[in-house]
């Protein structure tokens, strides 16, 4: 057989041309680990950030966060606000479509709003648009849904009318609730529009699969408006709940990222994967409140002697591996608006010089060693981290004022119900994670006429009017000084004792790109990119 002659320059040249053409044509695929299986892609009735991570990839609200955590314009382009501070007119992208071709118009956000407040649909988080004038209301059915305070002036303009002036407005129509959905799908296909292949969405990205259990793929939205700046050609999520599985497919290179993997790994996952672990402060408090009704903790020297007394250094390192930071304040680091938070003043003390402090304003007010016996009960909702802090606390509470501690464990939806429905306790365990980045949603917990967060009934009218007065304030500075004075005045009472910033705990694989840890754990995948 005569073999025909090849012309290697060619052979090597054509070789080249082809790993270079199937380099080009290789997809961009993002592999995310999500943390459990979404209950709902409605926007309607979605409530946990898994549900979140995949909603916000596939819908744009009118104001999005950035990769850096900060709110920037979305599906509007622009807005004006009335001198009043109680009129925001919204000018949507005149090149923002949905999937599907159609524009994206003010009276997809109108259906969309209405939708929301609408009684029938019974939507879990209403409450975020409750400052939309006569939201409310409609929501509890006391006026039709076409009362509420949203307006199309055109196809591109939407008018939105407050009850009140409210500063942190722009960061509420970032929530996952205030993402629209098209008025044609939804009209068309009722519960459906959720579907692979129905959905219609203005995102980024448009869901193509959803296995459940198993795998969600979204690809990229050709239609949406910055389609060219977006890096990724397809998403898929992973909802493995089960923390260990989660981190043997990061280390076996099957996930790029993995979202809350188990604190303690943090050490041996450093050693292996170094700057890929990220320990990222969020916005959450992890605090202990004092029922103020009764003796003794009515008064502030016992409070500020029993929050003194709690090593926050010892909590974090040793229960919660560095997982967690120590908290002063109640407002936690990170929120643009607010800069940093006002600590108590015992924040820069040494833990011995607090004891110290602590035994002497216990004795000022009659209690512990030498006085009246000190019996505390400690409440706390069933988790095996809150009973290590609680028992922790209790030991330092005995060591430090002789007090005799014990403990009182619930499931969390009775604890917070005991809570909630006026129970009385002594010191009860509770948590804040934010509704949106802003100060106010920290504070307000404490306003004596919160019957419902404000568990320990604490009362301060100075503090009361000092809420009170940030809600009419537009100067943004001016603002801030009057929250950072309440806080003051809150730490000083210590009606609550902050014990902990909660922290996001991400890896990040080195092949991902774009990413920035941000107080408010928002990472649009819109941002991020994958290279090999």
């Amino acid at each position: 057989m005569t073999l025909p002659k090849i012309n290697l320059s060619a052979a090597v040249l054509l070789g080249s041309l082809l790993i270079g053409a199937s380099s080009a044509l290789a997809e961009a695929v993002l592999h995310r680990g999500n943390a459990g299986e979404p209950q709902t892609l409605d926007q309607a009735h979605t409530t946990i950030n898994i549900e979140e991570f995949v909603l916000k990839d596939l819908y744009e609200g009118l104001t999005i966060y950035d990769a850096a955590g900060k709110i920037i314009p979305g599906a509007a382009e622009s807005w004006t606000v009335s001198d009043d501070g109680t009129v925001y007119t919204f000018k949507i992208r005149p090149n923002a479509k949905w999937s599907d071709g159609s524009p994206v118009t003010a009276e997809d956000f109108v259906f969309s709003y209405r939708r929301i407040q609408d009684p029938k649909t019974a939507a879990g988080y209403a409450n975020i648009l409750y400052p939309i004038k006569n939201a409310e209301k409609v929501n509890k059915g006391e006026l039709p849904v076409d009362q509420l305070g949203v307006k199309a002036v055109d196809d591109k303009t939407l008018e939105i009318t407050l009850e009140q002036p409210t500063p942190f407005f722009l960061e509420l129509l970032a929530h996952q609730t205030a993402l629209p959905v098209s008025k044609a799908s939804v009209e068309k296909n009722g519960a459906s529009f959720v579907q692979p292949g129905v959905m219609v969405s203005n995102g980024a990205f448009k869901l193509v699969a959803h296995v459940p259990n198993d795998s969600l793929t979204v690809e990229k939205n050709p239609e949406y408006w910055d389609a060219a700046n977006v890096k990724l050609d397809k998403v898929i999520f992973y909802p493995i709940d089960d923390q260990a599985a989660s981190v043997r497919r990061f280390e076996a290179k099957e996930m790029d990222l993995v979202y809350n993997f188990s604190a303690d790994q943090i050490d041996r996952l450093r050693q292996a994967y170094g700057d890929a672990v990220h320990v990222s402060p969020t916005l959450a408090t992890y605090y202990y409140a004092f029922d103020s009704r009764n003796e003794p903790y009515n008064d502030v020297r016992v409070r500020r002697a029993l929050s003194m007394a709690i090593d926050r250094d010892f909590l974090a390192k040793e229960i919660y591996s560095g997982s967690q930071i120590p908290a002063y304040s109640m407002v936690p680091p990170g929120i643009e608006s607010y800069g940093e938070p006002s600590k108590a003043d015992f924040a820069e003390m040494s833990q011995l010089d607090r004891e110290d402090k602590a035994i002497e304003l216990m004795k000022e007010a009659g209690y512990g060693e030498g006085g009246k016996p000190l019996n505390i009960e400690i409440r706390y909702n069933t988790n095996p981290n809150h009973e290590r802090v609680a028992t922790a606390v209790a030991d330092m509470w005995k060591n430090t004022f002789g007090a005799k501690v014990s403990l009182l464990n619930l499931d969390v939806s009775s604890h917070y119900a005991y809570l909630q429905e006026d129970g009385k306790f002594n010191v009860a365990r509770a948590g804040w994670v934010a509704d949106y980045a802003d100060a106010e949603n920290f504070l307000a917990l404490s306003v004596s006429s919160n019957k419902t967060f404000n568990y320990g009934k604490f009362s301060n009218p100075e503090y009361d009017a000092l809420m009170k007065q940030s809600y009419t304030e537009r100067d943004p500075a001016a603002r801030k000084i009057i929250l950072h004075e309440a806080e003051k005045i809150l730490m000083a009472e210590q009606p609550i004792a902050p014990l902990l910033t909660q922290a996001d705990l991400w890896l990040v694989s080195d092949r991902v790109q774009g990413w920035q840890d941000n107080a408010p754990n928002q990472h649009l995948s819109k941002y991020l990119s994958v290279s090999e």
